[in-house]
C-alpha cells in the first residue's frame, strides 16, 4: 500500500473509531491507543488521573515498541476492521 493510501485508510479507520457509540473490549481499545500514538508520533506519555489505566496504557505501548509509523497505521487499520467485521457478523449493531 503506498504511503498516501496508508494515510487515508487510517484517517477513516480512526474516524470509524471515534464515532462508534459502544465502548470497545479494554484490550482492543489499548491495541488501538498504542498503535495510534506511534502512528501519529505522540510521544506523550499516559497522563490521565487513574494510575492503573495509565499502567495499563504504558504496557500497551510497550508491547508495541518497535513498530515502524507505517506498521502501526496498518495494525490500527487491521484491528478496527477485525473488531468491526466480528461485530457485523454477531448482529450486534444490526
Amino acid at each position: 500500500m503506498k504511503d498516501k493510501d496508508l494515510d487515508i485508510a487510517f484517517e477513516e479507520s480512526v474516524a470509524l473509531v471515534s464515532k462508534h457509540l459502544e465502548p470497545f473490549p479494554a484490550d482492543i481499545l489499548l491495541k488501538l491507543y498504542a498503535y495510534y500514538k506511534i502512528a501519529t508520533r505522540d510521544r506523550e506519555l499516559p497522563q490521565g488521573s487513574n494510575p492503573l489505566i495509565n499502567a495499563f496504557k504504558t504496557n500497551a505501548l510497550f508491547q508495541a515498541k518497535g513498530l515502524s509509523q507505517q506498521e502501526a497505521k496498518l495494525k490500527y487499520i487491521e484491528t478496527a476492521n477485525t473488531y468491526f467485521i466480528y461485530r457485523d457478523s454477531k448482529g450486534i449493531d444490526q
